[in-house]
């Protein structure tokens, strides 16, 4: 289905930034790593360019959920809740921290779609990490909009389709482990990603305003959470990540990260993404993905990616 911010598609930006090693640092500390074990130099962590390229903007200019107004860069779309659905990275050399960078972005594209709840809108937005002029990362992003739809908060900015919660129950799990995302670790990955998104540090704009139980776990922090323990239970760090929202995490709610064993689903196979979802970039041939996935107190996967 057509809507009317289709008309954004093809507006693009360019931000560049000096990647000086503190926002990194500060990330480690977040997850209670060494804070020095990354200095001017060293390669940046596929994902961790969400720290940079942060521009102010005047408070006037922010909307009532604490976002920039719409009709900027990204479209003018008329959803109240907005979400972060899924996406992919993909690195093609290291991104060196300590040395100036590029980020050009790009709206891909723009579809609305019926859900459970209503009507939704996804934005997919191309971005491009260079440095020196050679692409260094290449990524899509895709942001969902949804109607306001108090009691109905469980259902994610993922398009309508069969529930792939728990697709992968027959697979083992390789590895597991446990984070818990506390009001302190949600204002700080805000803080580090300049994200003024009340769900995430306001509790009465959170439940009374969206509609939800609490606040909520950022996407992008679910995402690196992943990322991160995997390259922990792999020989080498991960070089593409493929990854889709299912349900929401909530904070002071212990999230289980999870390596599965066995084959996992692909795009086009029973229970993996399918072009036009929230992983839309194919699986280049021969290469072999694991499956992660961040799982809510209930035991059901809140976030599921494909590691490589």
């Amino acid at each position: 289905m057509s809507h009317p911010a289709t008309a954004a598609v093809g507006r693009t930006r360019v931000r560049r930034d000096i990647l000086v090693p503190w926002p990194s640092q500060a990330m480690l500390g977040l997850l209670d790593r060494d804070q020095d074990a990354l200095t001017g130099g060293d390669p940046l962590p596929l994902g961790w360019h969400w720290f940079y390229f942060r521009e102010p903007r005047p408070a006037a200019a922010l909307a009532a959920d604490g976002h920039e107004e719409r009709g900027g860069f990204m479209p003018k779309v008329d959803l109240p809740r907005r979400m972060w659905a899924g996406g992919t990275l993909r690195s093609l050399r290291p991104v060196l921290l300590g040395e100036m960078a590029e980020l050009r972005s790009e709206v891909r594209d723009v579809k609305e779609k019926q859900g459970k709840s209503g009507r939704l809108v996804f934005v997919t937005v191309g971005q491009t990490v260079l440095q020196d002029g050679r692409e260094c990362v290449e990524e899509e992003q895709t942001i969902a909009y949804r109607e306001a739809a108090p009691g109905q908060a469980a259902e994610v900015g993922s398009p309508a389709g069969p529930d792939q919660s728990k697709r992968t129950s027959e697979l083992s799990a390789a590895w597991t482990e446990t984070f818990l995302p506390t009001t302190v670790t949600l204002f700080q990955f805000s803080a580090l990603t300049w994200n003024a998104h009340r769900i995430h540090y306001d509790h009465l704009y959170a439940t009374g305003q969206e509609g939800y139980p609490g606040l909520l776990v950022h996407g992008p922090l679910t995402a690196l959470l992943l990322l991160a323990a995997a390259d922990r239970h792999a020989p080498a760090s991960p070089s593409s990540f493929r990854y889709r929202a299912l349900a929401p995490l909530y904070v002071n709610q212990p999230i289980t990260l999870v390596g599965r064993s066995g084959a996992p689903p692909f795009p086009g196979d029973a229970g993996g993404p399918s072009r036009g979802d929230a992983d839309t970039a194919p699986r280049a041939p021969g290469t072999k993905e694991r499956i992660v996935e961040a799982l809510g107190p209930t035991r059901t996967a809140a976030m599921r990616g494909w590691v490589a």
